[in-house]
């Protein structure tokens, strides 16, 4: 039944991108969208063809997922970390709880220049930047998962002598890791979002860069050919990233050994 539905859910998908491909295809043959805002798909792909082949490409994708990864782990570590710390305390979750949801609602785009003042406009402010957007949803959902564990649990394993370092590792990270997947996934895609963003606003490197300098030199093929590579970077890696979390929630159930 599981497979059936995810096949259904796959052919949807590829009927949407077919849809919106031809609609692309239609409007630029079609002369009704200017091609200097929306260029032909056959322009795109030639544009695509010739950018792989180059260092330059190569070299802003190394630079991006580098960053994206730095950062990323990062707000990882201090999410989950603040999640246990919190959730020692029924007082702590509900003082610091309402705190994180509060600042997760503000923008963090309006401090960006302040990221940039205090790390650069190389990658560390980009670092900075992603790890403080994706910390939110991690920390909200390490929070919320780890507060749900049941506390027998932690009971027994400090009768057995367990440290908290050892709490923390064998039992709430296993018995909550299904759904602690979830804020982890969103969390990776904020960051590889907000990352991106201020490659775009201020970076001398990067994915993010090569797209504002193709709108600035007025290149609308080269800059939708970043574009799609950013697309079809994002969808696969949130295909993988999904697949893995529903082997998790199946097979990871409750095991918390």
């Amino acid at each position: 039944m599981m497979s059936r539905t995810i096949l259904s859910a796959r052919l949807i998908q590829l009927g949407f991108i077919a849809v919106a491909g031809a609609a692309w295809y239609w409007s630029t043959a079609s002369g009704s969208v200017s091609k200097l805002l929306l260029p032909e798909p056959t322009a795109v792909w030639s544009a695509f063809s010739r950018l792989v082949t180059t260092a330059q490409f190569w070299g802003a994708v190394k630079v991006t997922l580098t960053t994206v990864a730095q950062a990323y782990g990062i707000a990882v570590v201090a999410g989950l970390l603040t999640g246990f710390v919190v959730t020692r305390s029924r007082f702590l979750i509900d003082l610091t709880e309402p705190f994180i949801a509060g600042l997760f609602t503000i923008p963090v785009t309006l401090f960006f220049p302040m990221f940039i003042l205090f790390f650069g406009i190389g990658t560390g402010s980009k670092i900075a930047y992603g790890a403080t957007y994706a910390f939110f949803p991690v920390a909200l959902n390490s929070i919320a998962c780890f507060a749900s564990v049941d506390p027998h649990f932690l009971r027994a394993a400090r009768a057995m002598g367990a440290t908290r370092w050892d709490r923390f590792r064998h039992v709430l990270v296993p018995a909550a890791f299904p759904v602690l997947l979830n804020g982890m996934r969103i969390g990776f895609f904020i960051c590889f979002a907000s990352v991106l963003g201020g490659e775009t606003l201020s970076s001398v490197a990067g994915i993010g860069r090569n797209i504002a300098q193709a709108a600035e030199l007025m290149e609308p093929a080269r800059m939708y050919a970043w574009i799609a590579f950013v697309v079809l970077t994002a969808t696969t890696l949130n295909l993988i990233v999904g697949g893995f979390e529903r082997r998790a929630r199946i097979g990871g159930g409750g095991a918390w050994g």
